[in-house]
């Protein structure tokens, strides 16, 4: 074998195991962002026309929201804040209009308390679905349901179902998903699995019974008892 084929032969070995190792990072980076985002990842494929279009605009996202000063809420805060979405909740039977409005503006509230620009809403979206893309479908939900609002087209049960998307995603982003270890984000993504929407739309009285209080499961139940005919307070 002479020496001109020996470079050739040690060339053609160097180029292939540097398609083989790009290959590879390229299904691990695929498999960790879609572990990332889980549905977020497929609709950002649909959206893109495109794995490599959409997993381009992802890390664009990681990138633009490590740049952002996210910052946990104190336990007061917390506090305050779970308060205050009580009585929202409390006044959708005699007012869903403006609980639901109410709710809108209370979730940009945490949002904006927690470092999160609050400016163009599909740019809001996408900085949410770093890190909490199981629940930011419920968002574009919620907000979808708003637009048909204002343009009257909105039943009260929609409503209804609008306040259900703003709690799931009130309630993830009370939590400080942001600066949790691999581990601990697992364990929540375990734990919301069964209460996040994704296509299928949850009904409001699968959330009391999966995450209230009995102060609030009061007036959810006379809203259902309503939608059945009857005006009868239901109480625990």
């Amino acid at each position: 074998m002479t020496q001109s084929t020996m470079i050739v032969l040690v060339v053609a070995a160097v180029v292939v195991l540097a398609v083989v190792g790009l290959l590879v990072w390229q299904r691990r980076r695929s498999d960790a962002l879609r572990e990332q985002y889980g549905p977020e990842y497929d609709r950002a494929v649909r959206q893109m026309g495109g794995t490599r279009q959409a997993e381009s605009e992802l890390v664009k996202r990681q990138e633009r929201v490590e740049q952002l000063d996210i910052r946990p809420l104190s336990a007061s805060q917390r506090m305050d804040y779970e308060s205050r979405w009580r009585a929202i909740q409390s006044k959708f039977v005699d007012d869903p209009r403006g609980a639901a409005g109410a709710a809108d503006a209370l979730v940009d509230e945490v949002m904006k308390q927690r470092g999160y620009p609050v400016g163009d809403f599909e740019q809001r979206a996408a900085d949410l679905s770093v890190h909490h893309p199981r629940v930011v479908e419920n968002y574009r939900a919620a907000r979808d349901i708003a637009l048909r609002h204002r343009r009257g087209e909105a039943s009260t049960e929609d409503l209804r179902q609008a306040m259900v998307y703003y709690r799931v995603l009130f309630q993830d982003l009370l939590e400080d998903r942001e600066h949790a270890s691999e581990r601990e984000v697992a364990m929540a993504r375990a734990n919301h699995a069964e209460r996040i929407v994704e296509h299928t739309p949850v009904r409001a009285d699968e959330l009391v019974r999966e995450r209230t209080d009995e102060e609030t499961q009061i007036p959810i139940q006379r809203v259902n008892s309503r939608f059945n005919g009857s005006e009868r307070e239901v109480k625990s």
